[in-house]
């Protein structure tokens, strides 16, 4: 093996593309994988005769067809609306008590986990707003007594 150093002699070290320019064209924006553009075209050409059939078997009781007809028409939702009894949250002291009666929820099962991080996200917001109004407040104060 030797040591030729003159192999790398003409390489770019660093960072050799332009910010926004990473090594090549690429893939054109909007262009699509062939594979799809086939299957589109199959579905295509065929596509009111499956629905046809799609439907039919929903309506003759296939439960598998009848799920993916409703899918369609109506989808699952993302999100839906989480109604726990919270106490009033006037102090930062007062989430602490909301956060443990939402995990509490959570533990029997009333909402989600991912409910119960959503409402505790909420919770964490407020918790912000409140210190962040209190904090301005206390400035508010000292800026006072320091001009007297």
């Amino acid at each position: 093996m030797s040591d030729d150093a003159s192999k790398n002699a003409g390489k770019t070290r660093g960072k050799p593309f332009k910010a926004g320019h990473p090594g090549g064209p690429g893939r054109p924006s909007g262009s699509r994988n062939k594979a799809t553009l086939a299957l589109d075209k199959m579905a295509e050409d065929d596509a009111k005769d499956i629905a046809r059939k799609l439907l039919d078997a929903a309506k003759s009781g296939d439960m598998r067809a009848a799920e993916l007809v409703l899918a369609r028409v109506w989808p699952v939702r993302r999100g839906r609306p989480v109604s726990l009894p919270l106490p009033p949250i006037e102090t930062a002291s007062d989430v602490v008590k909301a956060l443990g009666m939402v995990a509490t929820a959570v533990g029997a099962g009333e909402i989600t986990p991912e409910e119960g991080t959503a409402v505790a996200g909420v919770l964490e917001i407020k918790r912000k707003a409140i210190e962040t109004s209190e904090l301005e407040a206390r400035i508010v104060a000292l800026e006072k007594e320091r001009s007297k």
